[in-house]
């Protein structure tokens, strides 16, 4: 195929993608006059119409959307290539995209980031705090953050953390006015502080393990958050109990803020990991952030 038909299936990937030729434009670099008249170049010579335009919006028609799913992956493997071969030297150089909890972000990638980047002014971090399940290939991240437990099996793992325990904590003041609870169950007279999980917009069910004795209890309370800092705050502030990893609660036991509830119910996950797509070749910039985040011998 004639090198300008390659450019044009490039760009009608980022447009079917993007939905929307100002964006488009923007991540190639081109006018926005310039893609439309590729796009329409690229429908006339397959006869085919690729693209639904209306003034608002831009979808790939039934045959648009059979051929991005047909050249897209080709055109992603060309372009990581590209990028491994132009990056085939010492200086890491581009952007990688980055899903993580706010708690992984603070905790450990961003101490261990902070440590490399100075060394490598060409890399560029975009981090993106979620606490959904990512579909990291769909949504063109190249590194995902999650527990153990959480990676999908097609993709490669690396433990950046060793596993975890969860504790139950509340503000000395609250507890003063209701009994502590005893067994998981007595949390449903409790006031909790939920997570809610933007993957399936439901709260988190709190996990509990006693011997071989497992649990799980859907607790109730005034307040929901999005995020472990914020369960820490409220349940400062006295607001009800919270689940949070122990090395995050602990400063706070130990000073007499929080007091623990539980602990024989307290269970431990597998700890956090990176993944990324496996791919037979890779930048060297995702090398170098691969290489920082790696949990310490």
């Amino acid at each position: 195929m004639a090198r300008e038909s390659t450019d044009d299936l490039r760009a009608f990937v980022a447009v079917a993608r993007e939905r929307s030729f100002t964006r488009a434009a923007a991540r190639l670099g081109v006018s926005p006059s310039a893609l439309s008249h590729a796009m329409r170049a690229l429908e006339q010579r397959l006869g085919l119409r690729l693209l639904s335009r209306t003034t608002r919006s831009v979808a790939p028609t039934e045959a648009g959307e059979r051929l991005l799913r047909t050249v897209a992956p080709h055109i992603d493997e060309i372009d990581a290539e590209l990028a491994a071969l132009r990056e085939l030297r010492d200086e890491a150089v581009g952007t990688i995209r980055i899903t993580a909890t706010d708690y992984a972000a603070d905790t450990i990638l961003w101490p261990r980031l902070s440590a490399v980047l100075p060394a490598h002014p060409g890399l560029k971090i975009d981090m993106v705090i979620d606490y959904g399940l990512v579909d990291i290939v769909a949504d063109r991240f190249d590194i995902g953050v999650r527990g153990g437990d959480q990676v999908a099996k097609d993709m490669v793992a690396v433990r950046i953390a060793p596993d975890r325990r969860f504790v139950v904590v509340g503000a000395p003041a609250y507890l003063a006015r209701q009994a502590p609870p005893v067994v998981p169950k007595d949390l449903l007279s409790h006031r909790c502080i939920n997570l809610r999980l933007p993957t399936h917009g439901a709260l988190y069910a709190w996990e509990f393990r006693k011997g071989r004795r497992e649990m799980q209890v859907r607790v109730d309370g005034q307040v929901t958050v999005n995020g472990t800092y914020q369960k820490l705050q409220a349940a400062l502030g006295g607001l009800g109990l919270a689940y949070l990893p122990e090395d995050l609660a602990a400063p706070y036991i130990a000073s007499g803020r929080l007091r623990q509830v539980l602990a024989d119910w307290s269970p431990t996950f597998p700890g956090l990991h990176l993944f990324y797509a496996s791919r037979r070749s890779h930048s060297r910039a995702l090398s170098v952030v691969v290489e920082a985040l790696r949990e310490p011998a």
